[in-house]
């Protein structure tokens, strides 16, 4: 009895799930009079543009389009936001619900940016002058991409004799500064803060 009573719930719920997703999917028609079909199980309809509709696959929450026609604007000075005399950083993305930022760096002259580590991956991308880390070999110039391995440390530097260096940074979790004799850390920035 007991497993008949099992199997009865199991096909039930199949078979509701199976309606509920049927009936989904049925063509209905909008305020024009066209016929318009929903997406395939998994995407989302977004609407239309035009005569073509258009399917997302990005789960509800999830970030619209975000586009800036052009990042490098130095027309409006209330876009980057000052952090010392010679560092400021323009936010371009901030990623609540998956715990990131994109952001461009930008130093005027040379400069430091303290002793840090990131418990996740960091992507970057050098767009004017030139950047390295004080405990790597390597030089990043413009159009140079670094990764960072979560739980590197490093301290980024700026020649003195660098105009000015942009670098489009994104950074998923913390920056965490460390004091580079102890390790303890001294401080953090992510996305909330």
């Amino acid at each position: 009895k007991f497993a008949a009573a099992i199997f009865c719930l199991c096909l039930v719920s199949c078979v509701s799930a199976f309606s509920i997703q049927a009936a989904q999917r049925r063509p209905v028609r909008d305020s024009t009079s066209t016929v318009r079909t929903y997406p395939a199980k998994g995407l989302r309809d977004t609407g239309t543009r035009g005569e073509n509709t258009r399917v997302s696959a990005a789960p509800d929450g999830a970030l619209s389009d975000i586009v800036i026609p052009s990042v490098d604007e130095e027309d409006d000075p209330r876009v980057w936001v000052p952090q010392t005399d010679c560092l400021s950083f323009r936010p371009l993305c901030l990623c609540l619900s998956q715990g990131y930022y994109v952001n461009l760096l930008k130093f005027k002259g040379g400069g430091v940016l303290g002793c840090h580590r990131h418990p996740s991956p960091v992507h970057a991308l050098t767009l004017k002058g030139s950047w390295g880390y004080k405990e790597h070999d390597w030089h990043a110039k413009e159009g140079t991409y670094v990764f960072e391995p979560p739980g590197e440390t490093h301290t980024l530097i700026v020649d003195e004799d660098c105009d000015e260096m942009v670098a489009m940074f994104h950074v998923t979790g913390a920056l965490i500064y460390v004091d580079p004799e102890s390790g303890n850390v001294t401080g953090y920035d992510d996305v909330f803060t």
